[in-house]
């Protein structure tokens, strides 16, 4: 995960962890196996993925390479855990996790890799999963803004799909969706949008524009509003490794 784009949050850690939002309870129920006693939750961030997992979980390592990162993980995490390490390079013994998930991460690793390394990982017949979240993109306001992001996006978005190779040792994917709501300012609405990679490594003058433009998108849907509902949407793929 060297590209600049991927490691560029660390640069905003505090405000990505107080703005983006965390994944809804359905979802981490969804996500979580029965009688799940350890989950490693890989690039981890800030821990907003992981603190959910919490909940459901007795014991959550976070795995994170990023050292600003880590920090905020550590600081609005008591009580959690967080190793150094990436996806393709897991700090853990072999067989040693029941479920092993990655959120909004995806799409930074290299999928070659990684896949060996969380079936390492996993005790057989532990689980895989991929979660994205992120606002609802199927509300119309939501795809103006997304329209905007793409204006400033120095590369081509990867993808988040979960491809599992031939011969793999993992069973068949399954996908599920969760939908929720979080009320925000709509000043934070807008610096949420400024803690994407695209947004973060943007020229400076770009970026205001593009910000100035995602303005006036709220000010036409909700005017004189000073907070609006923001629909989330949860997007999760599961597979379990196979009992050997």
């Amino acid at each position: 995960m060297a590209d600049d784009l991927a490691t560029s949050f660390g640069s905003i850690a505090r405000e990505y962890d107080r703005l983006r939002p965390a994944p809804p309870a359905a979802a981490i129920a969804w996500v979580v196996p029965a009688g799940c006693t350890v989950a490693v939750d890989l690039a981890a961030g800030t821990g907003l993925f992981t603190r959910a997992l919490a909940a459901a979980v007795p014991e959550v390592v976070g795995v994170e390479p990023d050292a600003r990162m880590r920090e905020v993980f550590l600081e609005r995490s008591p009580g959690l855990r967080v190793l150094e390490g990436t996806g393709e390079a897991i700090p853990l013994p072999d067989a040693s996790a029941d479920l092993v998930t990655v959120s909004s991460a995806w799409h930074w690793m290299d999928a070659d890799r990684a896949l060996p390394e969380i079936a390492r990982v996993l005790r057989p017949g532990g689980r895989f999963a991929v979660a994205r979240t992120g606002r609802d993109r199927h509300v119309g306001w939501t795809q103006e803004l997304q329209r905007l992001r793409r204006s400033v996006e120095r590369r081509r978005p990867r993808s988040h799909e979960v491809v599992l190779p031939e011969g793999t040792p993992f069973g068949p994917p399954e996908y599920g969706e969760f939908t929720t709501v979080r009320r925000m300012p709509v000043d934070d609405v807008l610096a949420s949008l400024a803690t994407y990679s695209g947004a973060i490594t943007a020229d400076p003058d770009d970026r205001a524009a593009w910000l100035a433009a995602a303005r006036e998108v709220l000010e036409r849907h909700f005017p004189g509003a000073a907070e609006i509902d923001v629909p989330l949407r949860s997007e999760v793929t599961r597979t379990d490794l196979r009992a050997q």
